[in-house]
């Protein structure tokens, strides 16, 4: 991600174009580590490798309400998104509510969406889906956490509808973006957001990150994003 619109998210920072991996879209992060993927490889060696966890439990709600505004900008945590990742945005009333926007290229498919509002053809993505994080330690999180997890501009991407819907909770060892180019970028956030949370991977996923990741000798590991605590005035089941 190469681009940024103004002050919508308060950490955030583009993700550095990588060879064979170019990004096209930041993370949501506040800069990157290391030089070359010594960081981000290193990070995947740091996480700690379970089985996955029963998904028993979950709901939505267990992350609180959908798109809460945690960094208290007076946006919703969707439209900071948008606004961060969209081009040419125009709004609905104010400068928070994004009514259209420009999604070129969608880092998923490579291809070229356009925003309106109230159509679906654009989604948030969370990198690390919440019934991954669910199943890999979030369950025994407090709720000021989960609702943390939700809405950091580290985990949220905007991305084609129709490719995210494909995705469901798989990690990286049962979906990867089919743009290819991409690959190296995401991967690294999923990295980041998992060592950041200290969520868990299974074996098979990382396996499968660093199989990625170590075709991207120039990928970096990036940082950033908001505090891992809520604030208390928001509430989750």
């Amino acid at each position: 991600m190469a681009r940024l619109k103004g002050g919508a998210v308060t950490a955030v920072a583009v993700l550095v174009a990588v060879t064979g991996c170019k990004s096209a879209q930041s993370e949501g992060t506040s800069g990157s580590q290391g030089g070359g993927n010594g960081a981000v490889l290193a990070a995947v060696d740091s996480l700690a490798v379970k089985g996955r966890a029963p998904k028993t439990g979950y709901a939505r709600a267990r992350f609180g309400t959908a798109w809460a505004d945690t960094d208290s900008n007076s946006c919703d945590t969707r439209d900071d998104i948008l606004k961060r990742d969209l081009k040419a945005v125009k709004f609905t009333g104010g400068t928070c509510k994004v009514s259209y926007g420009l999604l070129e290229p969608d880092p998923y498919s490579g291809k070229d969406i356009t925003y309106r509002r109230g159509r679906s053809q654009v989604d948030i993505d969370h990198v690390v889906p919440l019934s991954d994080a669910w199943q890999k330690g979030a369950e025994y999180w407090d709720a000021s956490k989960r609702i943390a997890l939700a809405n950091d501009p580290l985990n949220l991407i905007a991305v084609d509808a129709s490719t995210n819907r494909g995705k469901g909770d798989g990690d990286a060892a049962t979906w990867l973006p089919p743009n290819k180019r991409y690959r190296c970028t995401y991967v690294a956030a999923q990295v980041a957001v998992k060592k950041k949370y200290g969520l868990w991977v299974t074996a098979a996923e990382k396996a499968a990150m660093k199989k990625v990741l170590n075709g991207c000798p120039d990928q970096k590991l990036p940082t950033g994003g908001n505090p891992t605590k809520a604030p208390d005035r928001f509430r989750a089941r």
